[in-house]
């Protein structure tokens, strides 16, 4: 929804939010259902109105519990039954400065100011760890918002005595201990509140009347914020950015005014900007996010623009390059099929709002933000939160390698007439094991991601992936994949519950950049040995069909299951027999299991 998409237009949130929130839940199907605790040092209402309204258009439907006004330190240490009993998945602490219990006064020695700082700090860390305790759930925290005043002028930064310098040592440690602790998050309130402007955002009118901790318009800004951490935690991240050339990579169009005429470099002012916006565009790479190229263009043009002496982006960064005369609509769906992606996990970066309307009539989902001018560029894109971080595995780092691999074995499958044989020519290796703490985060991460093969729809926190691991009423598998053209990485999970003598799937996915490459049968195989081990004589399989499962309903038919049940929404129940034996599916991979 555009109004949800930054820059926001925050009156229209805020007078519209009842409206808004019927249109989302009219609009959206498959929605993922969370549970968020929002334990407020001042007024949150509005603050959990609007993020509802941002998680709703990632697709999440939350529900809420809210602490009384300024009770996060009871709720927290004290949890009443009621929060007990919410069992939230994921817990939001909206603090601000407000709630500094008593800030270095110019009479205290730099001892008492240690103290107090211990003090404060320690609150905190008391906090997080009754929570972990109680719920083994993330943990959002606020870092605290720099002060409305400087009594001390700049020296309020640097001596022990200032406030400034008091709330910049707070959010050192919180920055340390979110840095040592799985559970805690930060949202960076200090960064969001600069970003706004501190001046306004410190509005003293709407604490004093409301106890609100910022200017009422500012609250869509930590909103989306806090929102954005939420939709990182459960997946709804997007992959990748599709990029145009003209325009948007560098000024000038390559075909008619020639690559020595482009404007990109340090000579010119309108060059370095766009130099400056390729470098952006370029880190995204180290954190896992693919680029690919969506160009009206000749192919022979596009690559020449790529290959100016001053372009910081080459052919080799993009995983995909559609430079051609055909729609950029088909060229983006052409690019997800590529790649194994759903087009809505695309962000489509053009110049020409013209092609931008194209895309984001034809392709529902797609992000098509408004980019503005080329200077704009780099904000616009930057406090979208498309790619917000929570966790940085070694898996993602290697994202972007993976699919350039994903894309040539899909140009090597073309040189095969018979697909057994190109199975047979990728020397596939695996390595399937039962869930252990190296893999947890992946694990979880993984089950929040895979939408297109996830038979149940279930999604995992790392702690319900943790217990699982140690519950030994489960049968847990994840499953490695490598080949000629390198390591895929995590790319599927099983989780099945044992009742007696049958095992129940709770949880079977895979990554869309391996279907079909026979690890599913390789899985299932791992997964029927462990079952007979366990005493296990029957397997039964659950399929929840979603808008974008369908590619699955029919996999435990094609595993040899044998469907016991469909109810009047085509929820199917299957069951697999293996007591009198199982007989191996896969054919093509060499599993260490």
């Amino acid at each position: 929804m555009k109004e949800l998409e930054y820059p926001f237009d925050v009156k229209k949130i805020l007078s519209g939010k009842i409206k808004l929130r019927r249109l989302l839940l009219e609009k959206a199907d498959g929605f993922i259902e969370k549970r968020i605790a929002i334990l407020g040092g001042g007024t949150t209402s509005d603050i959990k109105d609007v993020m509802e309204l941002f998680l709703l258009n990632q697709g999440i439907r939350p529900s809420f519990y809210e602490s009384e006004y300024n009770q996060y330190y009871q709720e927290a240490m004290f949890p009443t039954e009621e929060f007990i009993k919410f069992s939230p998945d994921v817990i939001y602490i909206c603090t601000s400065n407000h709630n500094i219990e008593r800030y270095p006064s110019f009479s205290d020695s730099e001892e008492y100011v240690d103290q107090l700082f211990s003090e404060e700090s320690e609150k905190y860390c008391a906090i997080w760890e009754k929570l972990e305790q109680q719920f083994h759930c993330p943990i959002i925290q606020n870092n605290f918002e720099m002060p409305a005043y400087r009594l001390l002028g700049n020296r309020d930064a640097y001596d022990y005595r200032g406030r400034t310098n008091f709330l910049m040592r707070l959010n050192m440690e919180f920055s340390r201990q979110a840095s040592q602790r799985d559970h805690l998050l930060l949202c960076d309130l200090n960064y969001i509140s600069s970003d706004y402007g501190l001046g306004k955002w410190s509005d003293i009118y709407y604490y004093c009347m409301y106890k609100y901790a910022m200017h009422i318009e500012a609250v869509p800004y930590l909103a989306f914020q806090a929102a954005n951490i939420i939709k990182s935690l459960f997946g709804r991240n997007k992959k990748g950015l599709v990029l145009d050339l003209d325009n948007t990579l560098w000024g000038g169009i390559v075909g008619d005014d020639g690559v020595d005429n482009l404007a990109i470099g340090s000579e010119l002012p309108k060059g370095q900007i766009y130099t400056q916006f390729q470098q952006y565009i370029k880190e995204y790479k180290k954190i896992g996010v693919f680029l690919a190229i969506d160009s009206k263009n000749d192919y022979e043009n596009a690559v020449a623009g790529l290959e100016h002496p001053d372009s910081v982006l080459s052919k080799e960064d993009f995983v995909s390059i559609y430079a051609n005369w055909e729609p950029k609509d088909q060229n983006l769906l052409a690019i997800a099929d590529e790649l194994q992606v759903l087009p809505e996990s695309l962000v489509f970066i053009d110049d020409n709002p013209a092609e931008r309307y194209m895309v984001e009539e034809q392709i529902d989902g797609v992000s098509v933000p408004n980019i503005g001018k080329v200077q704009d560029y780099i904000r616009i894109i930057d406090r979208s939160g498309f790619f917000e971080v929570t966790s940085l595995s070694e898996d993602d780092q290697k994202r972007v390698v993976m699919y350039q691999e994903n894309a040539k074995r899909k140009q090597m499958q073309m040189n095969f007439s018979d697909y057994g044989e190109y199975l047979q020519s990728l020397e596939m290796q695996a390595v399937i094991r039962e869930f252990d703490k190296v893999h947890f985060s992946r694990i979880a991460q993984l089950s929040n991601k895979s939408n297109q093969f996830n038979l149940t729809t279930r999604r995992y926190t790392k702690e319900e992936i943790e217990g699982i691991a140690n519950d030994s009423s489960y049968i847990t598998l994840y499953g490695r994949l490598q080949d000629r053209f390198g390591d895929n990485g995590v790319v599927s999970v099983v989780i099945g519950q044992i009742e007696g003598k049958n095992c129940h799937i709770r949880l079977w996915i895979m990554s869309c950049r391996v279907l079909k490459r026979d690890m599913e049968n390789a899985m299932m195989d791992c997964f029927a040995a462990r079952c007979s081990e366990r005493g296990v004589g029957q397997i039964y399989g659950y399929y929840y069909p979603t808008r974008k499962n369908g590619m699955v309903k029919d996999f435990y038919k094609e595993m040899g299951f044998e469907k016991i049940s469909e109810d009047a929404v085509f929820n199917t129940v299957w069951s697999l027999d293996i007591a009198k034996g199982y007989q191996k599916r896969n054919k093509f991979i060499l599993v260490d299991f």
